[in-house]
């Protein structure tokens, strides 16, 4: 087989693929979350946010404190945040570390996507 025969077939596969991709889609990035990755928090923590390149389905994304493999609160995040951002409160937590794990939907295209974002709480001076 020839080397331009092979290249219009990989042509062909790579338009295919573009093809079947859902138009205007784009990855989900996380642009900044409160507390930042790896924050020790000295201070009492009411507030949780993750905010992303795209506007998520509030309805149906959850965010999750989990300390360890065990969830410790079950959040329900605020309806009327921003379209990108997934806020929600949360009770007072005891020291120790911790890791906000949150699963959004996509408005764009439906997609389930989730991360986690490790953090501590510090004992009180």
């Amino acid at each position: 087989m020839s080397v331009h025969r092979v290249a219009a077939i990989a042509l062909v596969f790579v338009g295919w693929l573009t093809w079947l991709a859902p138009a205007g889609a784009t990855d989900l990035k996380v642009i900044e979350t409160g507390p930042a990755a790896n924050a020790v928090l000295d201070t009492r923590s009411d507030g949780f946010f993750v905010r992303f390149n795209q506007p998520i389905d509030h309805i149906n994304s959850r965010i999750f404190v989990k300390r360890g493999a065990d969830t410790v609160e079950t959040l329900n995040p605020r309806l009327d945040s921003a379209p990108e951002v997934l806020f929600a409160r949360a009770p007072t937590l005891a020291p120790g570390s911790y890791t906000l794990h949150w699963v959004v939907k996509t408005v764009q295209d439906a997609r389930i996507e989730q991360g986690d974002v490790p953090f501590s709480i510090g004992s009180a001076k």
